[in-house]
């Protein structure tokens, strides 16, 4: 081959190599635009995960279903991240560099959250957190500062904390509280701090504070140490495995108190592990209640039943939320950048959500109210509406 011509070849060769990086970068060089849905679809914490890429999913097909984003459709890059941190970590580097979509929603756990949002600060990838309510996954814990590129949709637990704990002083009148705390977990121990704090304050005593390890089974040493205090009421801000085990436990070895928990609660597996008997007499906070029966709620439950045989926990809504709250900032932005996705997420005003017009604040979380929801014979029923 002569040299002019294998110069030639060279170019080419570059060129197309070239085109095919930018093929691959999503955004306005593909014909469809990506959104990752990161979330735990399996592990301890499944449940949430696939009601909450569930809801993502059904926000996604009518939004395509409406004509899409910015002319094109959404296509929806589910990653797993099997409940756990590191691995959280490795799918939101994969959704950023490999799969390159523009933004991302999802994740339940607050540490997974908070492992996925130091990948996305770094890659600059917009990421809107579904269910993690710990303050450090939208706020730096080392400098303070807010994170350039997390937002959430859900209230935090300075706030849930402060519900949980005036439920507690002002609707069951009950002032000497214990506290099991989960220690494998940011979202229980920041959410039993705020609780401990708020009800302190308001004139509660806390008797006695004992801890357990995710994926424990067995509860009945420190449940033994629970019952010899006495307690009036007792605080379970863990998640729906290790609670219904505690929960079951407790009344087996004769704990009759009211037991009271947060968000972390809200799985239908929760009634098949502690059984619907031992759950009568617990309560919780939450994001929703399918009890809602504003025009808006009635719509997407019925809607969520038709698209999945089955009626959506709060997790689902707020994957639903979340998602839309994406779509509609992307659009705002009338550009698939991250930077101006970005700055569009954080001017969110008033977003008409199913879990109530949705704000977000100078610190990227949802200001929003909570519920109360008791659980009655196995069921979840609504019980208050507390407003921010």
């Amino acid at each position: 081959m002569r040299k002019s011509s294998f110069k030639m070849v060279s170019v080419l060769m570059a060129v197309l190599l070239m085109a095919g990086v930018l093929a691959g970068c999503g955004g306005t060089a593909s014909n469809d635009i990506k959104i990752g849905i990161l979330s735990e679809m399996t592990g301890g914490n499944a449940t949430f995960g696939n009601s909450m890429a569930n809801g993502a999913k059904m926000a996604i097909k009518e939004a395509n279903a409406k004509g899409g984003l910015l002319g094109k459709q959404i296509t929806a890059v589910i990653a797993d991240n099997k409940s756990e941190p590191s691995e959280s970590a490795n799918a939101m580097t994969k959704l950023a560099t490999q799969d390159k979509v523009v933004a991302v929603t999802g994740v339940f756990s607050s540490s997974n959250a908070i492992a996925a949002s130091s990948v996305a600060e770094a890659s600059k990838a917009p990421f809107l957190a579904v269910g993690a309510t710990n303050p450090k996954v939208t706020v730096d814990e080392k400098t303070g500062k807010v994170k350039d590129y997390t937002f959430r949709v859900c209230f935090i637990d300075p706030f849930q904390g402060t519900v949980g704990a005036n439920f507690v002083l002002n609707t069951l009148k009950l002032q000497k509280a214990a506290v099991l705390i989960d220690n494998s977990s940011d979202y229980s121990k920041g959410l039993s701090a705020f609780f401990k704090d708020a009800f302190t304050k308001g004139g509660g005593s806390i008797l006695t504070e004992e801890a357990y390890l995710q994926k424990d089974q067995d509860f009945k040493t420190v449940l033994t140490k629970v019952k010899a205090s006495n307690p009036e009421v007792i605080y379970v801000p863990g998640y729906y495995e290790e609670v219904g085990k505690i929960v079951k436990q407790a009344r087996e070895l004769g704990i009759t108190a009211p037991i009271v928990g947060g968000d972390g609660w809200d799985s239908p597996k929760l009634v098949e592990v502690a059984s619907a008997a031992a759950l009568n007499n617990t309560y919780f906070t939450n994001h929703y209640s399918v009890d809602d029966t504003s025009p808006i709620s009635k719509a997407f439950v019925d809607a969520y039943k038709k698209e999945y045989g089955q009626a959506p926990d709060a997790m689902a809504v707020l994957g639903y939320d979340a998602a839309n709250v994406l779509i509609d900032a992307i659009k705002r932005a009338n550009s698939t950048e991250s930077g101006k996705i970005r700055e569009a997420l954080a001017a969110t005003k008033d977003y008409p959500a199913v879990t109530g017009a949705t704000t977000l604040n100078t610190t990227h979380d949802a200001v929003k109210s909570a519920v109360i929801i008791e659980m009655v014979d196995g069921k979840q029923t609504f019980k208050a509406t507390v407003k921010p």
